[in-house]
């Protein structure tokens, strides 16, 4: 095993769920950043920043920890798609996302601190929406609560209802966690997974 300590600096219940199937001992520390989409910045290049951000403001206050950040962004087109917060902009969101496709865009960012490497990833997953009714909508809404998710669903949960296909190398990295790199990162930082 491993002493150095594992954290995730996310407060997010849905990457805690996906870091606990891997059976390791971790704590979650909220790293406080501001999110905020500098101007012009791509979506890539925005999630990229944000996850090593997240994990550099964890780092720097346990700098022999192994810190994982990670961030997503979900994109119709070139809108970015945010978590709705309500019930009615999630109605809005999944509306314009009906029969559309939807990129998501995982980064994650790993920081051994005493070995002083860094590694970063960013997964891509696409989801294409089968034509909704605002029937299937509403229902959909109404029994999942998918508002604290960037697109207004949950693949993991009743949202795979909303799909034709998703297009995956990891299927957690739509969940906010790709477990698949990540393990092969934290192997590489010496922990034994599993």
């Amino acid at each position: 095993m491993f002493s150095k300590g594992l954290i995730l600096a996310s407060t997010s219940r849905y990457r805690r769920d996906l870091l606990q199937r891997l059976g390791l001992p971790f704590e979650c520390v909220a790293p406080g950043t501001d999110e905020t989409r500098l101007p012009g910045e791509p979506a890539a290049a925005m999630a990229t920043r944000l996850a090593r951000i997240k994990a550099e403001v964890v780092a720097a206050s346990h700098p022999q920890a192994i810190v994982i950040g990670s961030d997503q962004v979900a994109l119709r087109g070139t809108d970015v798609l945010g978590k709705p917060g309500t019930v009615a902009r999630c109605r809005e969101q999944l509306r314009a996302s009906s029969g559309q496709e939807v990129v998501f865009l995982t980064a994650v960012h790993v920081i051994d601190g005493s070995a002083g490497r860094t590694e970063s990833h960013v997964d891509r997953t696409v989801v294409q929406f089968r034509d909704l009714s605002d029937a299937e909508i509403d229902r959909y809404i109404e029994r999942d609560q998918p508002l604290d998710c960037a697109g207004g669903f949950k693949a993991e949960s009743l949202g795979i209802a909303l799909f034709d296909r998703i297009e995956s190398i990891d299927p957690t990295g739509l969940t906010g966690l790709p477990l698949s790199w990540l393990c092969g990162a934290l192997r590489r930082a010496r922990v034994q997974v599993p």
